[in-house]
């Protein structure tokens, strides 16, 4: 199938056709996210993969920094054989042994002899390699200078190059090297395609008639506008190809993503409006009956266990996150919780609960301002000793967001791989330097005002504070008092 052909056969849209008549051996295509790329850029591969030498055939090799990625690009690889009609093997699972570690590989062999294989974002797995490369969401790359380096090798004998990727931040390594091809000191083919370029294109009639709906202008507008009020304040960078300006991220997408783990458990409980008028009674079961959900997790671990709680009555969410306090001075998320429109007893209640079913409560962290402090307060009776009552202020913030940023650094801590957690770390920004949470995400029900990320520098303070002593400290200052067994002239006064 030539180009032309899959043009006329409504496969590809006109600025995939574009990317696929770009001959250039160094091409970059900074882009809106969900656009295709990836997928007609596998066109390419298959189409390389599939030539004779003398035809200008070539191996391929496509890195991404998720495994998923590289799963889903050889098996767009995988479809298009099938379409070009070219015959290749199944898709083979390749193991190799990488500083003491198994990385998974993909690979696709060709009848001409011709391989497409599919790698982790790591530049040594492309040294003594040679065709053409593929470097996919780029910008999200954590070896971006490394893994560009090692391929511009592939020019030697005719290589080339592809980077494809939505913008990362204004100082990232991709959006440098993008200005560098519109100063002219790079000589770069470039494609820019945002998602209003896209949906000028078809993208959202492709939409309609992959998933069986009528297109019309107006549903297009609807759908547009529902997908950036979604995006927030990242509809720019990730839709427009505008990046983010430098600093205004506190968590970058890499740090972020380098500490989100699956399998870390994470309950949800919401109460409708009319919960808060039942019964005492009633409202005291239905929270046992939430609790059991929750209890095997909270009895899963003999540790010592430290918890940040952000609180909220209304609109947003209380969050309790948990963490187990390791011996090498580190953290590992146990769960977390977060209850959404929940009575205040209730919530004291559920509290109680959690603590008293933990086998080795270290101490917590309770926000302490407006409403909280009145639960803050009764968790300081209820656990003498063990509850920080924290009052959230832009200097608390300052000094100790550094700190949780540090661990995430260092890999000390973590947080459960959901994405609306991981969008509560992504509303951090700088504000005259300091680290603040400057946005709300979601809407309706669904409204969170970086609630998440509240309550884990709240169990990491509560961490750092109790140094796993299990309570708080205390000091004294001696006072001098007269002594009636010694006499002194200056005695005389008392």
């Amino acid at each position: 199938m030539t180009i032309e052909e899959a043009r006329k056969n409504d496969i590809l849209l006109a600025y995939q056709i574009a990317w696929l008549k770009d001959n250039s051996p160094l091409k970059i295509w900074e882009k809106s996210r969900r656009i295709g790329a990836s997928w007609v850029e596998a066109f390419v591969c298959a189409r390389l993969a599939a030539l004779a030498k003398s035809a200008g055939g070539m191996d391929c090799f496509y890195m991404a920094y998720e495994k998923e990625m590289t799963q889903q690009f050889i098996s767009d690889v995988a479809f298009w054989a099938k379409v070009l009609q070219v015959a290749c093997n199944d898709i083979e699972e390749v193991v190799i042994k990488d500083e003491d570690k198994d990385v998974l590989m993909y690979k696709i062999r060709f009848d001409s002899g011709f391989e497409v294989w599919a790698l982790p974002s790591k530049a040594r797995l492309l040294r003594s390699k040679q065709g053409h490369f593929v470097f996919d969401e780029a910008a999200f790359a954590d070896e971006f200078h490394e893994i560009l380096k090692a391929a511009h090798a592939f020019r030697i004998w005719g290589g080339s190059i592809s980077i494809l990727s939505t913008h990362n931040g204004e100082d990232n390594p991709f959006n440098q090297l993008i200005q560098d091809i519109k100063n002219g000191k790079k000589k770069w083919s470039l494609h820019h395609t945002t998602i209003e370029d896209a949906l000028d294109d078809g993208l959202y009639k492709r939409i309609c008639k992959v998933q069986n709906k009528d297109w019309s202008e107006e549903a297009q507008k609807e759908w547009l506008a529902e997908l950036l009020e979604e995006a927030g304040e990242f509809a720019d960078e990730e839709y427009y190809c505008i990046p983010t300006r430098a600093g205004a991220r506190y968590f970058s997408a890499e740090l972020i993503r380098s500490v989100a783990v699956k399998d870390k458990p994470v309950f949800r409980f919401a109460a409708e409006d009319s919960f808060t008028f039942e019964k005492a009674e009633k409202r005291e079961k239905q929270i046992l009956k939430w609790f059991k959900e929750v209890k095997p997790t909270l009895l899963s671990t003999d540790l010592p266990v430290c918890a940040g709680e952000d609180f909220a009555r209304s609109g947003d969410i209380t969050v309790l996150h948990f963490d187990t306090e390791l011996s090498d001075g580190s953290t590992d998320t146990l769960c977390e919780i977060e209850l959404r429109n929940v009575p205040f007893e209730q919530q004291k209640q559920f509290i109680n609960l959690c603590f008293d079913t933990l086998k080795n409560f270290d101490g917590a962290a309770f926000d302490s301002r407006g409403n909280g402090q009145m639960i803050a307060e009764w968790a300081a009776q209820e656990y003498p000793g063990c509850i920080f009552q924290v009052m959230l202020t832009r200097s608390w913030y300052a000094e100790n967001f550094p700190h949780l940023k540090a661990a995430f650094e260092d890999g000390k801590t973590n947080i459960p791989d959901d994405s609306f957690i991981k969008d509560d770390y992504r509303v951090v920004g700088l504000v005259q330097g300091i680290p603040l949470i400057t946005e709300r995400t979601g809407g309706g029900r669904s409204k969170r005002h970086g609630d998440s990320c509240v309550a884990k520098v709240m169990a990491h303070f509560a961490h750092r504070e109790l140094d796993g002593a299990g309570y708080q400290e205390m000091t004294y200052e001696a006072v001098e008092t007269p002594n009636r067994f010694r006499y002194r002239k200056e005695d005389d006064e008392w």
